[in-house]
């Protein structure tokens, strides 16, 4: 008998020292106050000024030394602007939601040190205007094919529950195009209810046109349910939804500590750049 509960106590302090040896969790990127870039960019470390905005946004103004890279155009190659994987990158948008979708495509494509400071509406420093620093420009051949004369008004659909604001990105369906059409008469307040221990469910005053297919939701997807609810998922669940938007890089924790276990109120509209 006491052999046997030697062997017990030994097993269980060779499976803790295993268990204390498996490797931690992937990183990401990491996020950072607009004083600590500041900091940075004071260094001499060939660090470069990232800014993803559209070319239009960025010839309006932008950080001095910033390069642009639209967040659309990052897909899976390497940016000929960022030829060193571990270079010190600086990332920066309006109003820190395409900037953060940017670092995280940067850091699954390999790059080692991404930095990401939000928005340069919150911006302190010093602001130029031109196209001077931009990785992709119109040719004097055809000056036209990229960027047009005229400037059309872009706007971002914005989410607010309990003092939280998230940038949830439309999805590519009619529902969506609906869905953003009814914002652009107005703001969206709906209050949503637990349903399921995976989402938060609410009526919508008005029916859109469904776009269904069987989907397997994410924590963060926002989903059209018969046309007429709108849920906000925080778990997985498979059924046949209209994806509406989803809030990017957000884990089921986080959105619950936001969200609550109760009713919660939820704000939807849409914010305009020119």
């Amino acid at each position: 008998m006491r052999n046997i509960s030697v062997l017990f106590v030994f097993a269980i302090l060779l499976l803790i020292g295993c268990t204390a040896k498996q490797p931690a969790s992937a990183g990401s990127y990491t996020q950072i106050s607009q004083e600590e870039a500041k900091k940075m960019m004071e260094a001499d470390d060939g660090h470069v000024i990232v800014d993803v905005r559209r070319q239009d946004e960025y010839d309006a103004g932008h950080i001095p030394g910033a390069v642009l890279i639209p967040n659309e155009s990052i897909g899976s190659e390497q940016p000929e602007a960022l030829p060193d994987l571990n270079q010190v990158i600086l990332i920066y948008c309006r109003s820190g939601n395409r900037s953060k979708q940017a670092a995280q495509k940067l850091y699954d494509m390999g790059y080692t040190r991404i930095y990401e400071f939000g928005g340069i509406n919150d911006w302190t420093g010093d602001i130029v205007t031109g196209d001077t620093g931009t990785e992709n420009a119109a040719t004097e051949e055809d000056p036209e094919e990229m960027w047009p004369d005229t400037i059309t008004p872009t706007a971002e659909l914005v989410m607010r529950v309990n003092d939280k604001t998230y940038y949830p990105h439309l999805a590519d369906n009619a529902s969506a195009s609906a869905f953003f059409e009814k914002l652009e008469e107005g703001p969206l307040t709906v209050d949503l209810h637990d349903y399921g221990g995976f989402e938060k469910v609410g009526p919508l005053p008005w029916e859109l046109p469904r776009s269904d297919e069987k989907i397997t939701t994410v924590p963060g997807d926002i989903i059209l349910y018969q046309g007429d609810q709108i849920t906000i998922y925080y778990d997985e669940n498979t059924w046949e939804f209209t994806r509406l938007a989803k809030i990017d890089y957000v884990t089921k924790e986080e959105l619950l500590e936001v969200l609550g276990d109760g009713d919660v109120t939820v704000s939807f509209w849409l914010e305009w750049s020119e």
